[in-house]
């Protein structure tokens, strides 16, 4: 069987090395590949082989998430209520949506965090998992802020009316504006996690530093977790800053791990455990390092 994670860019990820791993730890021999779809028109092509079983299902990263969401006939519950899909399975030629990142960064949250208040940085594609795995790991208030949302506009804030129905508040982007600074900084003041889920500091993008320094890290809870979906480097510029401002902090790789484990089950039946799938996506970080 081939399988396979369609996004833009992807030369970066692990995916395949996480579902190689899987499929030794099972005892298969499946194929796990990458394909790079810069356009929308690409993105069709790739959905006609996965109706056609040339792809027996993918994994979705950016930008196509919402896309692939709109693209399936079929859709988990979960997947209906966020409209962002990351896996796509076949069920009589007919795609089938479904959402593994909630579950995953939920599992992650549960254990590293307790408090009733987070904040969200970005509300592009993993922006709705986010919202959806805090509110389900009990966390109360959940804000949103992003460059999109800016001061004086907040009716056509896109994407804001779907995050207030997972349940977040979204306030206007804290740069340039004193009003909007303020407010976010009150909000910051009583959060015990911030969560970091653009591309800002990712290998080969934006370098980070700019968001980094955009939360008031002295005024969040002294046990506040700085979290960040990026897992390449396994410490981005917002990691560093958090903890050189003595706030505890995580990468996105276990998310990574366990979102690909439940896509796997998903398509196989069968669960992998998640340690082995771990140690060889560090493992292959640790080479890209040295290299």
């Amino acid at each position: 069987m081939k399988f396979a994670l369609m996004g833009h860019p992807v030369s970066h990820s692990l995916s395949p090395v996480i579902h190689q791993a899987a499929y030794r730890e099972l005892g298969v021999e499946h194929e796990y590949g990458l394909i790079d779809a810069a356009t929308e028109a690409e993105v069709d092509a790739v959905l006609v082989r996965l109706r056609a079983g040339e792809l027996s299902g993918i994994n979705v990263t950016i930008p196509w998430k919402r896309q692939a969401y709109a693209a399936a006939e079929l859709r988990s519950p979960l997947t209906e209520r966020l409209q962002v899909a990351n896996v796509l399975a076949t069920s009589a030629g007919k795609l089938v949506a479904h959402n593994t990142d909630v579950l995953a960064l939920e599992a992650e949250l549960g254990r590293l965090v307790q408090t009733p208040r987070a904040f969200v940085l970005g509300s592009g594609g993993a922006a709705p998992a986010v919202v959806a795995a805090c509110r389900a790991a009990g966390i109360d208030e959940v804000f949103v802020t992003a460059r999109r949302f800016q001061p004086g506009a907040r009716e056509s804030w896109p994407g804001a009316s779907e995050l207030a129905q997972l349940g977040a508040q979204s306030v206007a982007w804290p740069q340039g504006d004193a009003g909007a600074k303020a407010e976010f900084e009150g909000i910051c003041a009583g959060c015990g996690l911030v969560v970091q889920c653009t591309s800002a500091g990712m290998d080969g993008a934006d370098s980070g530093e700019a968001m980094a320094r955009l939360v008031p890290w002295s005024q969040l809870r002294a046990d506040a977790l700085a979290y960040d979906l990026i897992y390449a480097p396994l410490e981005t510029p917002f990691l560093r800053v958090a903890r050189e401002a003595g706030r505890r902090t995580a990468h996105g790789l276990p998310m990574l791990v366990g979102q690909a484990a439940l896509a796997i089950e998903i398509w196989l039946g069968q669960r992998p455990p998640l340690e082995p799938l771990l140690e060889a996506a560090l493992q292959a970080l640790a080479k890209r390092r040295v290299s």
